[in-house]
């Protein structure tokens, strides 16, 4: 899987663009800026945009390629993100726990996917927000981009499950038209969440 990765992003251009995810901007708009986690962060996109909001920004993808292209996009637009290598079963990324965790795109194996989230989940701080948008599996009829395997596609019920400890702010299934770079382009069946973490009494 890294090779896969890494030879996607060897490209010089930046494969999903460099503007950022909407459904993220639109959120962390609205939140005082703190501490975000972007794993499986890929070209940098989301992470920058973060960065330039005043946001302590910590990432990490498995793709020393992403790596290389998300911290020359962060010299590009002078601000700074710490960016570790590392695969999201096992890795435990520095600067936590965190005010918010971002999981934009985050292709994760059904067989992993809640154990990875739950793990992920525990990193955020009470009181502390997810924002997620992912393929749902319609998804797999588009030509706009994510896997071609179901058990790579999310549905409302595992994710439901997944991070049934939080308070589901909005969660909802859309189909948005994507434009960010060749490889999410055009009508796109996602699954969005934005949801907090509630303090232990």
């Amino acid at each position: 899987m890294r090779e896969h990765w890494d030879e996607r992003y060897a490209s010089p251009a930046y494969v999903y663009g460099t503007q950022p995810n909407r459904w993220l901007a639109g959120k962390l708009n609205g939140l005082p800026a703190g501490s975000i986690l972007f794993p499986a962060e890929g070209e940098g996109r989301n992470a920058v945009y973060a960065a330039r909001l005043g946001w302590n920004v910590y990432a990490f993808d498995q793709s020393s390629e992403g790596r290389k292209k998300a911290l020359k996009l962060a010299t590009e637009q002078r601000v700074c993100i710490s960016y570790q290598l590392g695969d999201l079963a096992n890795h435990l990324p520095s600067g936590g726990p965190f005010d918010v965790i971002a999981l934009i795109f985050v292709h994760i194996h059904e067989n992993q996917r809640r154990q990875i989230h739950r793990r992920l989940i525990s990193l955020l701080k009470p009181d502390g927000y997810l924002i997620v948008e992912a393929f749902t599996k319609k998804q797999i009829y588009n030509n706009s981009g994510g896997p071609k395997s179901p058990a790579m596609l999310y549905d409302r019920e595992a994710i439901r499950q997944d991070f049934s400890e939080l308070d589901f702010i909005e969660f909802g299934e859309e189909v948005v038209t994507l434009n960010e770079g060749p490889f999410h382009r055009g009508d796109a069946n996602v699954i969005r969440l934005f949801a907090r973490k509630l303090k232990k009494h």
